[in-house]
């Protein structure tokens, strides 16, 4: 009883002003698991973190910005025209930058033939990205298609592998030489060339990041529950990937050009009315030793330079932001 007095005693002494009836709303109850999370938010913070990465993206816009604008500026010049100079009627061969002593002034110099060097640097800039571009894409496409197919659907896993072992066996560098020696010399065979082995990386890595994650028990569930194949590859495996495969597309973009640079640099590579940066290094490579033609070496060597170092470490800073392990 003295227990029951003390409680009794307890509740008349609470004010009930400081108490409100709770009611009954359905509407806040749908809000009890919800979460503002988002992904690629969470993603773009982390990747903001890194100044470097930052940038050098910021960088890596401007070259490509200025490269799809320079031939509408004003006084601009042709990459492929040869100046000659009226007062001797002879070209501007191996004018240095802004000399002072021609009439003409060429911002980054002439080549051995008096074209101007920086009408064909941002010329060559624009056709090395573009075959870079379009190169990564079909990489990314055909790459993550072929390796999740081959990854996820067990009846195709022994002939796409008997058709990647016999492909894969055969050098890269042999079938680059090969389709652009056999094709006429342009920036489609180069291309061609390069996205007929370029995908066999992607689609082999794509396929082993899915063998880890195809058997789990969301995946088990989602099949027992009758859910299509193209359904669970889309929404359930892809995105785990993510992060892996934007890292593999941005270094598919410096290696075509890489490759570009190599097939230029032993003769096979687009002609010489192309500008490339690979014709351009091509070209200075022969006037290396040479301390006053270094210049048509330096300039296409620092711009890919530039643009091959901006897209690795992009690359690899966005994978690590795209991991939901570093988000917050």
């Amino acid at each position: 009883m003295t227990g029951k007095k003390i409680i009794s005693n307890m509740a008349d002494s609470i004010d009930p002003s400081l108490f409100d009836f709770a009611e009954y709303d359905e509407s806040k109850s749908e809000l009890t698991g919800y979460s503002n999370y988002s992904f690629w938010r969470s993603t773009l913070q982390v990747f903001m973190k890194n100044k470097l990465a930052v940038a050098l993206l910021v960088l890596i816009v401007i070259v490509v910005v200025f490269t799809i604008i320079q031939p509408y500026l004003p006084n601009q010049k042709s990459p492929t025209q040869i100046y000659i100079n009226p007062e001797t009627g002879l070209q501007y061969r191996n004018v240095q930058p802004n000399d002072p002593s021609v009439s003409e002034k060429f911002i980054f110099g002439t080549n051995s033939i008096g074209q101007d060097l920086w009408a064909r640097l941002w010329s060559g800039t624009r056709t090395s990205l573009y075959i870079g571009v379009a190169v990564g894409i079909f990489e990314a496409i055909v790459g993550i298609t072929i390796g999740a197919l081959w990854g996820y659907v067990r009846k195709l896993d022994a002939i796409i592998t008997e058709i990647y072992n016999v492909w894969d066996n055969i050098p890269s560098t042999v079938v680059l030489i090969i389709l652009t020696y056999i094709m006429k010399p342009s920036i489609s065979t180069i291309i061609f060339a390069m996205c007929m082995t370029g995908w066999l990386e992607m689609a082999r890595f794509v396929r082993n990041l899915i063998l880890i994650i195809r058997d789990r028990e969301y995946n088990l569930a989602s099949r027992c529950l009758g859910t299509p194949s193209r359904r669970i590859i889309t929404k359930n495996l892809l995105p785990y990937l993510v992060s892996v495969i934007m890292l593999r597309m941005a270094l598919a973009i410096p290696s075509a050009i890489g490759n570009e640079v190599f097939l230029s640099y032993i003769g096979m590579g687009l002609p010489i009315d192309i500008p490339s940066l690979g014709n351009l290094i091509s070209e200075g490579r022969a006037l290396m030793m040479d301390p006053n033609q270094r210049y048509q070496l330096f300039f296409p060597a620092a711009v890919i330079s530039v643009v091959t170092i901006s897209f690795y470490v992009i690359g690899n800073v966005f994978a690590d932001s795209a991991d939901p392990r570093n988000h917050v």
